[in-house]
């Protein structure tokens, strides 16, 4: 049993031989996309499938900050895009079908350091995401836009607010139309904050065990690298 840091490999032929070797071995893999067990993401994807959103339009992220000496052989797409791309995909609970990027070189080094991606869900969801290792301050928000309003969270303190739609009253009907959406109610939730690793890791044991199945799995880290991919060639 295996819990690989993402992404799960260094491309998509690794990752099908990865696959394929952990189906024939009848073991666990997955995939250490540890965001995905941040007390504020998993609060706003309960939120989301619940309805409190209704139907969902966007889904802006932004994963930001000084570049980190360790990493050194890939770019800032396949290390902090790919978290956001996971998210993305796990919390609209579609796959990305079409994306459009542009990245950059500002720091002197063989790979991009910059990366600004518009993606395409399957049922029409669009994606914002803007990752970089430039940034003298650091950020990760992960922002969910539909009907009802939007969820904001901030993984870095794990903290959830809803910003609700709120209701123009007036009986001036061109000013009703040309205002649009206003803001209404804004709650910060209070959760539980457990620490991410520690649910991951748990996470991991329970599906050696057979008690549950939420880990990231291996195909799921695959479709994740097959984007990341796709941005690098766009």
């Amino acid at each position: 049993h295996t819990m690989i840091e993402k992404p799960v490999a260094n491309d998509l032929v690794e990752a099908d031989q990865l696959i394929d070797a952990f189906d024939r071995a009848g073991v666990v893999g997955c995939v250490g996309h540890v965001e995905r067990f941040n007390p504020a993401i998993r609060s706003m994807r309960e939120r989301i499938a619940a309805g409190d959103l209704g139907d969902l339009y966007q889904i802006s992220t932004r994963r930001q900050g000084p570049f980190v000496g360790r990493v050194t052989d890939i770019g800032v797409m396949k290390d902090l895009g790919t978290h956001d791309i996971d998210l993305a995909m796990w919390l609209v609970g579609e796959p990305i079908t079409a994306v459009s990027a542009r990245t950059a070189h500002r720091m002197g080094r063989d790979h991009e350091d910059l990366a600004s991606v518009t993606s395409v869900f399957t049922g029409g969801v669009v994606g914002n995401h803007v990752v970089n290792w430039i940034s003298p301050f650091k950020e990760r928000l992960v922002q969910v836009t539909g009907e009802r309003g939007t969820f904001v969270a901030d993984t870095i303190t794990a903290d959830l607010t809803y910003w609700a739609n709120g209701e123009t009253l007036s009986d001036w009907a061109p000013l009703l139309h040309s205002r649009g959406v206003t803001e209404g109610d804004v709650i910060r939730y209070s959760i539980p904050k457990p620490e991410p690793l520690v649910s991951e890791l748990e996470a991991f044991r329970d599906a050696i065990l057979g008690i549950r199945s939420d880990v990231v799995s291996l195909e799921e880290g695959r479709n994740v690298l097959a984007v990341a991919e796709a941005c690098l060639e766009s």
